[in-house]
């Protein structure tokens, strides 16, 4: 068969990948040349005042959401061109990672895949946001490379090998307590903003300025770290209300940059690898994007960024480990 005809295979070909996260129902489709047919979302509901839902709150929200995302999905595609079915069934791909919440995902996709005759692919939540920041990058092609995924639920520092389309991944650093996504969230919501905070706090962080103040940064073994010190600081400062709302949301993303930074560069520092991923939904965060970007840089280290509409919750890059796992006969 030559190019043209295996090219033409591809055209009519759908890969779809679902993903229910903590806070959101996603399911994507792509085609057999990586272009995104459906990226389709829906975030769970939070009531006021509350800076999370509990495991059954959103597993009964993903049952709800889910026949509607795939009844637009039917409206708009050919489903008889989908050849492979994959999902998140785990947060990460370790021992003992689980969270009910991808059950249900896994599932719907599993009956998906039976009636329609295709392909079913398993893959981790982690996985799917590194699949999402390596599609249409020239990460592809790297063999070793670090990802940060920061997140509501993840801080972690990794360490990817990427082999024959397989993507190996080793914890080599990350957070000792809470995440960064909690920590933003958990100092949006104390200063009266509703969960999630994320995309709130980045907007007004715009129009602040960082303070000149000593923030407590905790790094250990080069990179490892604690982040609840940086909670107990930014609760005392909103507390004693002696600063601007926007001033101490800038203060608090500056601080957050330079210690990822430092932990990047340790870890550089240490592997001599230059390239990083930086993806999960907290990388969207426009502050920390521009300023860590440009530190980076200047030590030569060069960041690969999620688009930000791939660095939330989403289900494109599932979609693309299932449709790479195909084409190499997985």
């Amino acid at each position: 068969m030559d190019l043209s005809e295996e090219g033409m295979k591809m055209e009519n070909k759908y890969f779809v990948g679902i993903d229910t996260s903590a806070y959101t129902t996603s399911l994507a489709v792509i085609d057999g040349d990586n272009n995104i047919v459906l990226n389709l979302r829906k975030t769970l509901k939070v009531k006021e005042g509350q800076r999370g839902l509990r495991q059954q709150e959103a597993v009964f929200q993903h049952i709800n959401n889910l026949p509607h995302l795939i009844e637009e999905m039917t409206a708009n595609i050919d489903i008889n061109g989908i050849v492979t079915v994959s999902c998140s069934n785990k947060p990460r791909n370790v021992e003992g990672s689980y969270m009910p919440v991808f059950i249900v995902g896994r599932n719907q996709a599993f009956i998906l895949s039976k009636i329609l005759g295709a392909n079913f692919k398993e893959y981790s939540h982690q996985e799917g946001h590194i699949g999402a920041g390596i599609m249409g990058s020239s990460l592809k092609c790297s063999e070793r490379f670090f990802c940060l995924h920061i997140s509501g639920g993840t801080t972690e520092l990794l360490l990817v090998s990427n082999k024959g389309n397989r993507i190996y991944v080793e914890i080599i650093g990350g957070t000792l307590d809470i995440s960064l996504g909690q920590l933003i969230d958990r100092i949006g919501v104390k200063l009266g903003f509703r969960f999630p905070c994320g995309q709130d706090l980045d907007r007004i962080s715009q129009t602040g300025r960082p303070l000149n103040l000593k923030v407590p940064i905790k790094i250990s073994k080069g990179t490892w770290f604690n982040l609840s010190g940086l909670e107990n600081y930014f609760s005392s400062l909103i507390e004693s209300k002696n600063y601007d709302l926007e001033d101490i949301v800038s203060t608090l993303f500056s601080a957050v940059t330079n210690l990822i930074f430092k932990v990047i560069n340790n870890a550089y520092m240490e592997y001599g690898l230059k390239e990083i991923l930086i993806t999960g939904g907290v990388s969207a965060n426009n502050f920390i994007r521009s300023h860590l970007n440009e530190n980076l840089v200047d030590k030569g280290i060069k960041p690969y960024f999620a688009q930000k509409k791939m660095s939330t919750d989403n289900g494109v890059g599932i979609a693309f480990l299932g449709k790479e796992g195909y084409i190499v006969g997985d």
